[in-house]
């Protein structure tokens, strides 16, 4: 034989696709591969093309090569396949000790591989279907977590939470098995009665020395944050970062819920300290982003997007946060990147967060309320809530607002966020003002550091006309706080009382804080007029436009 499946096989091995695929072609077409002849040699040639174009990311190709030797393996006579295993297995695609028949054709393996080039194509009916016809008992671990992926896509949320026990069963530590069964709601009690105590025929057993038990800690983590227990989540991953400081994978957990429930200088603190150790990371980089946004470090922002592109610009999170920074810019250039990100991976919830929030500032509240309910269907989480309380509020369904609001109370029982939500429901109608500010007082006593709530429950107070109980309550927070919003809303009781004095001094407190505040400096412009004896609602004078007008006219004039 002239070329030899061997040679192909050395070649995979060391990562030499192109000569592999091209030296393919010879093997497939040479006499002893003869599909009448010798169809067995003839299929492991066609698998070898197929991995080599697999790695090529030649995909269609891939599954070309992979179905003819499918085929091939059917014609083959069992009596006439040779009993030794053949280096089919040798490349870096996934090897499988299964086979359905004597051939040295691995047809389970040949269908995985198959499976993998549909999920690359993000076809993920068609991957689905060639996993079924895997025999459970013929599934190694990595089909096993691949098919708990696509069945969990698919919302076949029964059949994922099986395969994902599977995984854990086989191996307690695949994190993302442990992750995926928190979402799909299985308790934390149900996933550690998985982990194998004893070693058995490929399982791996857990280590129950203390090297082992920080695992238990990491389910209870994942356990808690899935069922919106952030606090727990928290506590359990702190406890974790004290047994392995500058872990980037618990620094990130860590970050991305304090983003969530709004935690937002925590959070950006552990963000910086994940770029210091990794900087390469992109991992919720774009809840980074967000954040960023929130706080008005326009400077960072930049940075951030510079360097998410020099590192990977076909990651997701890069759609995600250049549709952050186009936010102030340009609304409906974010939403396109925010929509393209949805198109990348309709997974990712915070594109669907992103494009939520985007659609509301557009009045396309409709939009938004599918927005939001996708990221909801995901992982119902505070933001999710959010979204679809204020887009329900914007279109005045104020009962589907109040039980959306509602609902994040029963996920999140100890939630002062998820009572404050409810309580901006009620205030939004003048009858409900009194129930607002009961749900405002509750969510304070219950998180008393809670800014967002003592914000709300001033904008109360001075709706109803209790100036001075809002200042009162405003400047309690003063001692501890030093927001730009606290002295934002400051600044407008004081202004609304003619108090201007107090009034200039905590809009210019404001943008010491934070001198990209906008609304800051719109509040401060306007109260430099009102201190002037000016309208400030007045139009300006246009000086220069009336120029360009008179400038305009005598070059008409000229042209005529």
């Amino acid at each position: 034989m002239e070329v030899s499946k061997d040679q192909i096989a050395v070649l995979l091995e060391n990562g030499l696709y192109e000569s592999a695929q091209m030296l393919g072609c010879y093997l497939v077409s040479s006499a002893a591969a003869n599909a009448e002849s010798s169809p067995y040699l003839k299929a492991e040639a066609l698998v070898l093309q197929g991995d080599a174009l697999y790695e090529e990311n030649e995909l269609r190709r891939a599954l070309h090569m992979y179905k003819q030797a499918l085929q091939l393996c059917k014609t083959i006579p069992k009596q006439t396949t040779p009993v030794s295993r053949s280096s089919v297995t040798s490349s870096n695609m996934p090897s499988s000790p299964n086979s359905l028949n004597g051939s040295t054709i691995n047809e389970n393996e040949v269908k995985f591989k198959i499976c993998l080039c549909y999920c690359k194509l993000n076809e993920n009916r068609a991957a689905l279907a060639e996993m079924d016809g895997i025999p459970s008992k013929a599934r190694t671990l990595r089909m096993n977590l691949v098919l708990g992926k696509l069945l969990r896509i698919s919302r076949h949320n029964r059949a994922s939470i099986a395969c994902y026990r599977d995984c854990i069963r086989q191996c307690p530590y695949v994190l993302e098995a442990i992750s995926a069964l928190a979402e799909l709601g299985v308790s934390a009690k149900d996933i550690l009665v998985l982990f194998p105590q004893t070693p058995n025929r490929g399982r791996l057993p857990l280590d129950h020395s203390d090297t082992g038990r920080w695992l238990h800690r990491y389910v209870e983590a994942q356990c808690c944050i899935a069922s919106n227990d952030y606090k727990g989540g928290l506590d359990n991953f702190s406890e974790l970062l004290q047994r392995f400081p500058n872990n980037v994978h618990i620094l990130l957990e860590i970050a991305k819920v304090e983003a969530i429930i709004g935690r937002n200088d925590e959070a950006i603190m552990n963000f910086e300290k994940v770029r210091s150790i990794d900087p390469y990371v992109m991992t919720y980089m774009d809840e980074y982003a967000m954040i960023l946004k929130a706080k008005s470090e326009h400077s960072k922002l930049n940075k951030l997007v510079h360097d998410l592109l020099v590192i990977d610009p076909k990651r997701v999170e890069v759609s995600v946060t250049l549709s952050v920074l186009w936010e102030r810019k340009d609304e409906n250039k974010a939403l396109a990147y925010a929509e393209k990100s949805v198109r990348m991976d309709d997974r990712h919830i915070a594109g669907h967060v992103m494009k939520g929030n985007l659609l509301l500032q557009l009045k396309r509240s409709d939009a938004a309320v599918t927005a939001f309910r996708a990221a909801q269907e995901l992982r119902p989480d505070l933001r999710s809530y959010q979204g679809l309380v204020r887009s329900f509020l914007a279109l005045s369904k104020t009962k589907e607002a109040l039980y959306a609001a509602r609902e994040a109370m029963k996920a999140m029982p100890q939630s002062a966020k998820a009572l404050k939500l409810v309580g901006d429901v009620h205030a939004s109608n003048p009858g409900g003002r009194e129930k607002a500010r009961k749900f405002y007082e509750s969510a304070l006593r219950l998180e008393p550091g809670f800014l967002g709530a003592a914000l709300a429950l001033a904008e109360l107070h001075v709706v109803e006309g209790r100036n001075k109980d809002a200042v009162s309550l405003l400047e309690r927070y003063l001692k501890d706080w030093a927001d730009d919003s606290l002295h934002i809303k400051l600044a407008q009781v004081f202004a609304a009382t003619d108090v201007l004095s107090e009034a200039l001094s905590h809009y210019q407190a404001a943008l010491r804080i934070n001198p990209q505040n906008e609304a800051a400096r719109k509040g401060l412009e306007r109260l430099e007029k009102l201190m002037k004896g000016l309208d400030p609602d007045a139009p300006e004078e246009d000086e220069d436009n009336e120029v360009e007008d008179a400038d305009g006219d005598q070059e008409e004039a000229e042209l005529l």
